[in-house]
C-alpha cells in the first residue's frame, strides 16, 4: 500500500469538523462534477489486489468518541464475509495521501445485511489506526457529525471515487423519499467507485452513504439506507466497541 500512494508527513493535528458539506463552485446542481479533495472523505483500497492496489468504494470519517470511525456502504466490506484487505485513504488526490493510511481494527455491519443482504441494513462503521503513528484518526482530519432520523426531503452534498479516477466528483442536490427505509438522490455521473460516499447535509452532518437500493442504483439515481433507528443502533454498538463486529 505504500508503494501505491505517497505520503509526506505533513498531517495536520486538527482540521475543519466537515468540509465537505459546504457548496463548492466545482459541483453542479444534479450532476457530478470534479472537485477538491476534502480531509473527512477518500477512497477504500482493496489492498490484496497486488502491487498496485485499486481503489473501490469511499468512506468518511464521523465524529466519535475516539475520534476513530469512518463509515461506508455495507457492500463495500461484507461479501459472504468481511473483508481483510482495506485500507481508507482520506484526502486521496493524484497518487498522494496527506493525510495518511488508515487500516480497520474492528467493522460492525447489522447481521440483516450480513444474513439477507437487506438493502435497508447496507451501512458499515470501522474504527481505524494509522498505519504509521498513533494520532486518532479524527484529529488528523476532523470529522462530520453524524445525524439520525433526518428530513426525507433536504439540500445535500455527495463526495466520492469514482473507480477510474484519481480525483474525488461531488455533487449537490436534494435528497427524497424512497420509501419509508430508503433516500434516493437524483444525480448523474456518480459511477462505480462512489458505493459508501457520504450525503451530507447542508451543514456538513452525515445523513446517509451511497448504497442501499440496487447497492447505490445507477448513473443516474443514487441510493441510502434511511439513517433511522437500526443504522443508530449500529453506531452505538461501532462507538462502543461491543459484540457484533469483526
Amino acid at each position: 500500500m505504500r508503494e501505491a500512494v505517497r505520503t509526506d508527513g505533513r498531517r495536520p493535528l486538527s482540521a475543519p469538523a466537515a468540509p465537505a458539506g459546504d457548496a463548492a463552485a466545482a459541483t453542479e446542481d444534479g450532476a457530478a462534477a470534479e472537485t477538491a479533495a476534502t480531509p473527512t472523505v477518500g477512497p477504500l483500497f482493496y489492498t490484496a489486489q497486488g502491487d498496485d492496489p485499486a481503489h473501490g468504494c469511499t468512506a468518511s470519517v464521523v465524529h466519535s468518541g475516539a475520534g476513530d470511525l469512518i463509515a461506508t456502504a455495507a457492500h463495500c466490506v461484507y461479501m459472504d464475509g468481511f473483508r481483510t484487505d482495506l485500507a481508507f485513504v482520506p484526502g486521496y488526490e493524484d497518487g498522494a495521501a496527506p493525510y495518511g493510511v488508515w487500516v480497520p481494527t474492528s467493522i460492525d455491519i447489522a447481521p440483516e445485511w450480513a444474513e439477507d443482504r437487506d438493502p435497508d441494513y447496507d451501512v458499515a462503521f470501522l474504527r481505524v489506526r494509522p498505519v504509521e503513528g498513533d494520532t486518532p484518526l479524527e484529529r488528523v482530519t476532523g470529522a462530520a457529525p453524524i445525524r439520525f432520523g433526518p428530513p426525507a426531503k433536504a439540500g445535500a452534498r455527495v463526495v466520492g471515487y469514482p473507480n477510474d479516477t484519481e480525483r474525488p466528483v461531488a455533487c449537490r442536490g436534494t435528497t427524497e423519499a424512497e420509501s419509508r427505509t430508503q433516500l434516493r438522490f437524483p444525480c448523474e455521473g456518480l459511477l462505480n467507485g462512489t458505493s459508501g460516499s457520504p450525503f451530507l447535509a447542508d451543514g456538513g452532518a452525515l445523513v446517509g452513504v451511497l448504497g442501499g437500493k440496487d447497492e447505490g442504483g445507477d448513473e443516474e439515481t443514487s441510493y441510502s439506507a434511511y439513517f433511522g433507528d437500526a443504522v443508530e443502533a449500529l453506531y452505538r454498538r461501532a462507538t462502543k466497541g461491543t459484540s457484533g463486529s469483526r
